[in-house]
């Protein structure tokens, strides 16, 4: 039998059956926490935090250690080891079968696969039986909580799909009970009460069925204030209707039917409304509700030049059959240039129609200096399948879990271009049977559980053909022993062609014999055509000796640049030109296309370089341009970045810190070509935010260039904060910060400290945030006012969230005077505020009007819109106290407009929160229980557990105007969780008041108590 590891309930280790002591419950955490991660390396950071959250003890690093090694001791001679990792951390090697949760996944994923129901049957059982509990159960980290819950969803689901295949087995009259005790556990989730009355249909108890519908109808529109989705109320209708259909009769011929069962989990509600109906329960996973309509539309557009490869695609379009079960992964295989990018580009969007949830691309830029990681791509995947700000995991397994689980329901196609191996795409393949991936790449990947297509050179006849069309067939047809020498000595590689092609199609003057001689001339290297990157090495030089001395000059500095696409203001950087110039050299190079036309945004047109161009382009910089020439030029694409985000970021005038990047700006666009560009500064900030992030990635690793590397991470706060790119945000910053501090550049790290800070406090990171503003206080002793106004007003920020007034007063009066000495009117007026909301916070209501009064005015002086907008909803929050809720919900309309006008949700959410609020206490129950609803979704996008809890407690008090005291209870409870969670005692006093009148309404006097005691304690404290 083995030893077998559970963490599917309580963590428990059995070897031959008989459960083996692994130790106290400190080393049992550790042993979860690298079991979560069988085969994987998780770093010494991440343990601790794994193991401890926020309360690592006094040398909690040397018991990790002593953990560790305790733990080796105990599974020594199981096969099992626990491995330091050269970088750090450790990694534990077991036998993925043999730790429940691996196996759990396995299962549920070959039952997604199985081709016959009673299969697929049989997996789910054995799936869902490993469950022993709540997984880690006993527990109470950060991180094991925000791991059960990801858990507990990805069981639901598996039961839910276990669900679907009884139906289809037509058990449906021995699960009636079961399903209806589920509708009472999640009495929103669409998908379960669209399975209880299939149920019921199918065993004859139609009017059951539709007294279900109404009931969860009513439940919908009372405590959502919407109607049942779209799948719902088809399968209503069909019910309605007597629809034979739904009579769930097996197949007579008894052997699956794959389209059927395709065709009835449509009729199932979908993951996305299930998670829109739990949302406002409290119970759903972090997907923003929009996303029910969100249809990733991720391909590149298809290549019009597009010649041959007929055969090749009807056979991957035939491997794609809609009857074929599912997923089902592609591999197009071939040498570099034999066209897999644009055969994947074409098969997909003749695919397209297949997948009406969607198509996902990434370039994996396999073979390129840095090739893409699956952390990275399943970020943007995640972003794209909706998922927003701060709840995309933090770690690559909790992004594959959520991948997996968006995908399951879905009918996706994943095109994964460039790939060096199975090492780049194991994680991004989709496991849902409704999706498929196709996958490019030089190598055949031989571990692949894959279908491959091989694309060879191609023969003569096409290869003229793709010349006719380049050319023209008048042309061709002119000199047809020319184009046909030209073909021949290209070696039918596609790529060699096309580039021959290029140059006689920018000369249209030229005969076609005298590129042909050219090819002659070189015949020694252009017999290797058919062998990889010589033949391009060959063709591509062609090209370039016909070019201008400039335009060389401008594809070497180009092959500097990181990323896969550019604007023209970055190429007008690297040649020290305004942007106009170097639109005409670009231009140039289209012609000739070396370079391509991948966008146009709503900021300009993007271009691409191929990859193959990028490596001869750096071949060609590395011979002809000095190295100080290629630093030179580095060096002014990273200052006209960094004066760009600046530029940007000010436009916006979010930023309350006062840093001044001024003194690191080397290059600078025109005024005439910043306005131009920066018309929608949010807009550029979309369409460069990749670019300028790997600009200052790459400007990191030298030395003499970090500190403005630095200074464009930190430009970057602003637009990060607005666009909710909180992954971007603290990866970047935490780069640079570790870069400062290496250099001993204390003026970086305090600005970057600053920054973090204000991240951290967003993501309701106290103790992490209280630490960066502390070293930013240190880091920066020696500088002037201007440099500690704004750490010294986040301190106090967030001292103010955790309830400790003396302190918070403390650093918001300081953070005032430092910012009257650095005139920082942002700041002035964002410490100000802070002291009014401990006033309101203390019930000093006219103080801390009078203060709000002085902040609205300043603001509006200054034209600081976002000051505007918070002494606005703080006048609201004063209206409110005073019971006039007229005037509070006017002043948070009018804080709802600027944010919003300022593309800034979440503070936009911050008014809508608390207007639903004042509504509700105003009787327009509906509509404020709707913004209420819409806030918390928000809220959840971005990870905000502060404004969470705070939409949580304003729907406890309208259940209570409602008088619905058990649902007002459900809420109220779980408030005083997130608020007892972040240490926000203030907050979970009040709380804990309405806790305690839930519970008094609900008759349970003993509860209620407890509840209004540990408020008054928490004030007295």
């Amino acid at each position: 039998m083995g030893t077998l590891f559970g963490i599917l309930g309580s963590i428990e280790v059995r070897r031959d059956g008989v459960p083996v002591d692994v130790g106290h419950a400190m080393q049992q955490r550790v042993l979860a926490a690298l079991l979560a991660d069988t085969d994987r390396a998780v770093s010494i950071d991440a343990l601790v935090d794994r193991v401890w959250g926020d309360a690592e003890p006094w040398h909690g690093r040397r018991r990790l250690y002593g953990y560790i090694s305790r733990l080796r001791t105990v599974l020594a001679g199981d096969g099992t080891t626990i491995a330091r990792e050269r970088g750090g951390g450790y990694r534990l090697t077991a036998d993925p079968s043999l730790v429940d949760v691996h196996r759990f996944r396995d299962l549920s994923d070959r039952a997604r696969r199985a081709t016959a129901d009673e299969q697929a049957e049989a997996l789910w059982r054995e799936a869902l039986g490993l469950w022993r509990g709540s997984a880690f159960a006993g527990v109470d980290t950060a991180w094991f909580n925000a791991q059960r819950q990801l858990l507990d969803a990805e069981r639901l689901a598996a039961q839910l799909d276990l669900v679907d295949v009884r139906l289809r087995l037509a058990q449906h009259d021995r699960m009636v009970s079961e399903l209806v005790a589920r509708a009472e556990a999640h009495p929103l989730d669409e998908r379960v009460i669209g399975q209880l009355l299939l149920a019921l249909c199918r065993c004859g108890r139609q009017a059951e069925a539709l007294q279900e519908y109404e009931r969860a109808r009513r439940r919908l529109a009372d405590e959502l204030g919407v109607d049942p989705g779209a799948a719902l109320q088809r399968l209503y209708g069909r019910i309605l209707a007597g629809d034979p259909d739904l009579s769930g009769d097996p197949d007579p011929s008894g052997g699956p039917d794959p389209a059927a069962a395709r065709a009835a989990r449509a009729d199932a509600p979908s993951v996305d409304e299930e998670a829109e109906a739990e949302a406002e329960d409290g119970s759903g996973p972090a997907v923003n509700p929009a996303s029910r309509q969100l249809v990733p539309r991720l391909l590149p557009a298809d290549r019009f030049l597009f010649v041959g490869r007929e055969t090749e695609l009807d056979e991957a379009c035939r491997l794609f059959d809609a009857d074929a079960p599912g997923p089902l992964t592609l591999l197009v295989t071939g040498p570099a240039g034999v066209g897999k990018t644009a055969f994947a580009v074409r098969t997909g969007h003749r695919l397209a129609s297949r997948y009406p949830d969607g198509q996902l691309h990434a370039d994996l830029r396999g073979f390129g200096d840095e090739p893409a990681d699956p952390f990275t791509v399943l970020g943007a995947f995640l972003r794209a399948l909706g998922v927003r700000g701060g709840t995309v995991p933090a770690e690559l397994t909790g992004r594959i879990h959520l991948y997996r689980s968006l995908l399951a329901q879905r009918q996706i196609l994943v095109v994964l271009d460039n790939a060096a191996g199975p090492h780049q795409v194991r994680d991004l393949l989709p496991s849902g049977v409704g999706c498929s991936a196709v996958v490019t790449s030089r190598t055949t990947m031989a571990e692949l559980d894959c279908r491959r297509l091989a694309l060879d050179v191609l023969d003569s006849a096409t290869g003229l053909a793709l010349l006719r069309e380049m050319l023209g067939p008048d042309r061709t047809d002119a000199e047809p022993e020319s184009a046909r020498s030209i073909v021949e000595t290209c070696g039918g590689l596609p790529l060699a062609v096309w580039v021959a092609g290029a140059r006689l199609a920018a000369r249209p003057h030229w005969p076609l014999a005298n590129v042909a001689r050219a090819l002659a001339d070189e015949e020694r290297k252009l017999d290797e055509l058919a062998v990889g990157n010589i033949a391009v090495r060959a063709s591509l030089e062609l090209t370039y000796r016909g070019m201008t001395a400039p335009t060389r000059h401008a594809l070497r500095l180009l092959s500097l640049l990181p990323g896969p696409d550019f604007a023209a203001w970055a190429l007008a950087a690297l040649l020290d030109v305004d942007v106009s110039e170097a639109e005409a050299v670009v231009d140039a190079l289209v012609e000739v296309h070396l370079v391509q036309v991948g966008s146009v945004g709503a900021t300009g047109v993007r271009y691409q370089l191929h990859d193959l161009v990028r490596l001869f382009g750096r071949e060609q910089a590395e011979r002809a341009a000095h190295h100080q020439d290629r630093t030179a030029a580095l060096a002014r694409l990273l200052g006209a970045g960094l004066h760009l985000a600046d530029l940007a970021a000010d436009t916006l005038s979010v930023d309350f810190q006062g840093i001044s990047q001024t003194d690191l700006v080397s290059w600078r666009v025109s005024p005439a070509d910043a306005g131009r560009l920066l018309a929608d500064p949010l807009a550029w900030f979309t369409e460069e935010r990749q670019f300028l992030i790997e600009v200052a990635e790459q400007a990191l690793d030298r030395a003499e260039a970090a500190p403005v590397a630095a200074g464009l991470a930190t430009a970057l706060t602003t637009l990060f904060q607005v666009g909710g790119h909180f992954d971007d945000w603290e990866r970047l910053q935490n780069r640079a910060l570790k870069a400062a501090l290496s250099n001993d550049d204390r003026h970086s790290a305090a600005k970057l400290h600053r920054c973090l800070g204000e991240l951290t406090t967003i993501l309701d990171r106290y103790p992490e945030a209280l630490n960066h503003f502390e070293q930013a206080l240190l880091l920066s002793e020696d500088q002037g006012p201007g440099h500690r106004a704004g750490a010294t007003a986040g301190l106090a920020y967030v001292h103010r969230l955790l309830g400790q007034y003396p302190l918070a007063v403390l650093h918001f009066e300081k953070a005032a005077e430092l910012a009257r000495q650095s005139g920082n009117v942002n700041c002035l007026v964002y410490a100000t505020n802070g002291l009014g909301v401990i006033d309101l916070e203390q019930g000093r209501v006219e103080t801390a009007v009078e203060r709000f009064t002085e902040c609205l005015r300043e603001s509006r002086v200054a034209g600081y819109r976002p000051g505007e907008a918070q002494a606005l909803r703080c006048l609201g929050q004063s209206h409110r106290e005073r019971g006039a809720y007229p005037a509070a919900a006017d002043a948070y309309r009018q804080a709802f407009v600027i944010s919003a006008d300022l593309g800034d949700r979440l503070t936009a959410t911050h008014a809508a929160c608390w207007l639903g609020d004042v509504l509700v206490r105003q009787g327009e129950h509906r509509e404020g229980r709707r913004l209420l609803a819409q806030s918390l979704w928000t809220y959840r996008e971005f990870g905000n557990l502060w404004g969470e809890a705070a939409t949580l407690y304003a729907l406890a008090e309208a259940q209570l105007a409602s008088g619905r005291p058990t649902l007002a209870r459900r809420r109220a409870e779980a408030a005083v969780r997130i608020w007892r969670q972040i240490a926000s005692h203030t907050w979970l006093a009040v709380a804990l008041d309405t806790l305690a009148i839930a519970h008094t309404q609900t008759g349970d006097h003993l509860a209620a108590t407890r509840a209004r005691d540990e408020a008054a304690e928490l004030r007295s404290a």
